[in-house]
């Protein structure tokens, strides 16, 4: 349900069109699903035809717009945004930029969390199409293996180099973790800032979004305001 209106099914007899379901979803930065809402043939054209269309096509929006391309500054832009799109800011879109995870076994039996706070986060909205930006705080609890510390940075970045919803993103990490370590016990919080609030619509520079995984034993109160302490985040008392 979407404020009382359903969002998938046939919509109640008040005259809520498909056109005001998508606007609602986007004013309110509202995500539709866990996965991220790939195209079955997504993966058909090559980087480099991706990049030569994304460029045809920049080119028309930015001629739409009144902006002459003849211009030297204006000249590579659609070269550039497309080289961007496909190498850079949306390229965690590509399964083979996954990062390969290797695991130690944990020889120190340490049994208590490991957590590594203000693990830089940039994405984008998929709404707006502007930058979200802002620190992931991660713990975990080994089951007998131990990760290297940067390639949970590595996976936050790959999830993060999509078009996104902060909620998703903090799911496709906490499940991507939990499954690398091959254990529940793990917990994540992103707290970001969103361009599309910022630079449009309300323009609330101050407002930040907090998100959060808790899986296993961070379930437990007590366990999980430990990990709050440690990233530097509120606690209930």
């Amino acid at each position: 349900m979407l404020n009382g209106k359903k969002i998938s099914g046939h919509c109640e007899p008040n005259d809520f069109s498909v056109s005001d379901l998508v606007k609602e979803i986007g004013d309110n930065h509202i995500g539709t699903a866990s996965d991220t809402p790939l195209r079955s043939d997504a993966f058909v054209l090559s980087n480099e035809q991706k990049k030569k269309k994304i460029e045809g096509l920049f080119s028309q929006i930015l001629e739409t717009l009144g902006l002459d391309l003849t211009d030297n500054s204006l000249r590579g832009t659609p070269q550039r945004v497309a080289k961007m799109y496909v190498e850079e800011i949306f390229c965690g879109l590509d399964p083979n930029q996954k990062p390969n995870v290797t695991l130690f076994d944990n020889n120190f039996q340490y049994n208590q969390m490991v957590v590594e706070k203000d693990i830089t986060v940039f994405s984008h909205c998929e709404h707006h199409f502007v930058p979200i930006y802002g620190k992931a705080h991660i713990g975990y609890i080994s089951s007998g293996k131990v990760i290297g510390l940067s390639k949970l940075n590595r996976l936050v970045d790959y999830y993060a180099r999509r078009p996104q919803v902060q909620e998703r993103l903090t799911m496709q990490i906490g499940h991507a973790l939990q499954q690398v370590l091959g254990t529940e016990n793990v917990a994540l919080i992103i707290d970001a800032k969103h361009l599309c609030v910022a630079s449009r619509g309300i323009r609330d520079t101050q407002s930040s979004t907090v998100t959060s995984f808790y899986g296993g034993r961070f379930v437990n109160s007590t366990i999980k305001e430990e990990f709050l302490r440690y990233s530097g985040m509120p606690t209930v008392h």
